[in-house]
């Protein structure tokens, strides 16, 4: 049976998410995944994994959570099997990262990893400083255009690294690396919990990358970590 992930925001008061998932019920679907990706406002917004029994049934399931007084479907499209658990996927992720032994294809692996991971139609790792790009998966954007959102971004106020428009381009700093991690998908904004865990991803790669590479004491100087 197919998987589908549903992004919806929802009221934030106790009852509100059991009544999607009661109409989720209602068209046979069964609700295998819970991620609350934001919370603000009175409302959350939730990404739910759903495992329907056909393909056919997608535009009812849509009807019928919007149904549910308050609660707006955001964005729904068809998810791997491996997509059911997010936070094992997340998990299973680091474990094939730390477990490189050369910096290319750690690299390399990351950027795929997160491509897959956090569903973006491209990911890109760009040396800032040399004004070229590492690694590339999919349609990246040229170099000059990624080190302008770079900067961009930097000059921006805001409260993490990677958080300034456009929102559904995402960034993380390797700061032992020189290096930074930036994804993009189109129409479908990076939440808050989906660029810290960009962030700690990112993380676990440089710190990696200085025991592959002999720079690993980096994090250990006053002001090196964020």
């Amino acid at each position: 049976m197919p998987f589908y992930t549903v992004r919806v925001w929802v009221p934030d008061r106790p009852g509100a998410l059991g009544a999607v998932a009661s109409r989720i019920g209602a068209v046979r679907g069964d609700l295998v995944g819970i991620d609350i990706l934001e919370r603000g406002g009175g409302r959350a917004i939730d990404e739910l994994v759903v495992d329907l029994p056909s393909e056919s049934l997608v535009e009812l399931l849509v009807s019928e959570i919007s149904q549910v007084d308050g609660v707006d479907v955001e964005d729904i499209r068809r998810a791997s099997d491996s997509l059911a658990d997010p936070r094992l996927d997340a998990l299973e992720t680091a474990v094939a990262l730390v477990t490189q032994f050369a910096v290319d294809p750690l690299l390399a692996s990351l950027a795929r990893s997160s491509l897959r991971d956090f569903q973006s139609d491209w990911a890109g790792i760009v040396d800032p400083d040399r004004g070229e790009s590492v690694v590339s998966v999919g349609p990246t954007p040229p170099t000059e255009w990624l080190q302008a959102f770079l900067a961009g971004s930097r000059a921006s106020i805001a409260p993490r690294p990677g958080e300034a428009a456009p929102d559904d381009v995402a960034w993380a700093d390797l700061d032992v690396a020189g290096l930074v991690l930036v994804l993009g998908r189109q129409g479908r904004p990076f939440r808050i919990r989906e660029r810290r865990q960009l962030t700690a991803l990112a993380r676990i790669v440089d710190t990696r990358w200085g025991e592959l590479s002999g720079r690993g004491d980096r994090y250990a100087q006053p002001g090196a970590s964020r």
